[in-house]
């Protein structure tokens, strides 16, 4: 028998013989079963601790001269597209009128023929046909009134009816369909216009500003200043061939600011009572408004606030961070707040809406008779945003620790042992007492 070390009278696990232990089936039945249960539980903190899940955090939002994109998809069944313009202004004051860049103009047959898309090489009145090439190349059209465009072809000259309709806008006058204009008369402005008038239109792709307040329109005619207002021609618009022909019915087909979360991102932030969708972060989408009143206007009032997912092991709520931060400018358009690791900056929005005839008068078709609306303004669908000062940070983590792993483990094998010692115990005192009453 080996000599006791020091270490023996602090033994906390008692050894018992051989010959003092007695195995039966019913214990090698418990043994299988708690191994067994101790192998699923184990299974179970192993999917635990490798699973990810996404906590929300509400910071201040420190972000300063930053840009954001708007991206939108909205048809208009009942206006052409060569009567839309759309228009950006901030508080900044940055103003893009008539913006084209990134933003496409999709004719569409009219509602009775379907409304499907028409070819996008028919969406310019002026094609490169209509450049005039053909002219005298010492001819200078006039420019009827107002100086020449700073974009026009011949410096001093309007040669094309597109330049002489550039001048006017510049000039703040009015310009209509052209009539006794000699460039538009030769290009068939005004036929033209009539043979769309009852196509609808599509404007779709993105456009990127300032992250700032402000809002952007879409209007009929072209826009221009006049002295501190922002107008637009709407001579075209009022005076169709016939009377209320355009109207601003339209739907939202998608609305949103910043780029879109993936869907295996927006299913780590809903839960199965609730699944969280894109809808809920854009919540303009697949919005219909319906008139049959050429003077109206559409609001919509957004509140932006900025969000940020952070894949795991990201801390940095930075787009790219550190030295190598790329300039906004650089980015294309529709890849801005994409990081490289795979993180998103992107805008979720809530919105109230409004909408009000431009004769002014009470509000009573729409229930509330006790509302009067103002007189005046500028037919439409307007989108008026404001950010918020807060922002909402979706940083993945695991549920628990390695740490927490391991104490889960050590917590499943010590519990299942221990109820089954007690299951195996209570069981075999069971039996030992029934076979003493047997036997008497």
């Amino acid at each position: 028998m080996p000599a006791k070390s020091r270490f023996t009278r602090l033994d906390a696990f008692t050894k018992t013989v051989e010959d003092a232990r007695v195995r039966t089936t019913s214990g090698g039945i418990v043994t299988i079963a708690s191994l067994l249960i101790v192998l699923y539980l184990v299974w179970g903190e192993w999917s635990d601790y490798r699973k990810i899940v996404v906590y929300p955090e509400l910071i201040v939002d420190k972000g300063r001269g930053e840009r954001m994109e708007i991206h939108l998809n909205v048809s208009f069944p009942r206006i052409p597209c060569e009567l839309l313009t759309l228009d950006v202004m901030d508080v900044s004051g940055e103003q893009q009128t008539g913006v084209m860049h990134g933003v496409n103009k999709v004719r569409l047959a009219a509602a009775k023929d379907g409304g499907h898309a028409i070819d996008m090489k028919a969406l310019d009145l002026h094609s490169a046909d209509d450049i005039a090439s053909h002219l005298d190349p010492e001819y200078c059209g006039s420019c009827y009134g107002p100086p020449s465009p700073p974009n026009a072809k011949k410096p001093g000259c309007c040669n094309t009816c597109e330049e002489v309709r550039e001048a006017y806008a510049a000039n703040s006058w009015a310009f209509g369909r052209g009539e006794n204009v000699e460039q538009c008369e030769r290009e068939h402005y005004g036929e033209q216009l009539d043979a769309q008038r009852e196509e609808g239109c599509r404007i779709e792709g993105g456009l990127r500003v300032n992250k700032v307040v402000g809002n952007f329109h879409i209007a009929p005619g072209r826009s221009f200043s006049s002295g501190n207002m922002h107008v637009h021609d709407l001579n075209n618009y009022f005076e169709p061939p016939i009377l209320g022909m355009h109207t601003f019915t339209h739907d939202i087909h998608h609305l949103r600011f910043g780029p879109q979360l993936p869907e295996e991102v927006t299913k780590n932030i809903g839960g199965k009572t609730m699944p969280w969708t894109n809808h809920h972060i854009n919540p303009l989408d697949e919005t219909t408004q319906a008139t049959d009143e050429p003077a109206y206007n559409y609001m919509y009032f957004i509140k932006v606030v900025s969000t940020s997912y952070l894949p795991l092991g990201r801390q940095s709520s930075g787009l790219f961070g550190g030295p190598d931060e790329i300039s906004s400018e650089l980015i294309p358009l529709g890849s801005h707040g994409q990081g490289q690791d795979g993180s998103v900056e992107t805008h979720q929005y809530s919105v109230t809406s409004h909408k009000r005839s431009l004769k002014g008068g009470s509000d009573a078709q729409e229930g509330h008779q006790e509302r009067l609306h103002a007189k005046g303004g500028i037919p439409g669908v307007f989108f008026s945003y404001d950010i918020s000062p807060m922002k909402v940070v979706n940083r993945e983590e695991r549920r628990k620790s390695f740490a927490g792993f391991l104490t889960g483990v050590c917590a499943v094998i010590g519990g299942t042992l221990t109820v089954a010692a007690a299951i195996d115990r209570g069981v075999y005192e069971g039996a030992s007492r029934m076979k003493k009453l047997h036997q008497r």
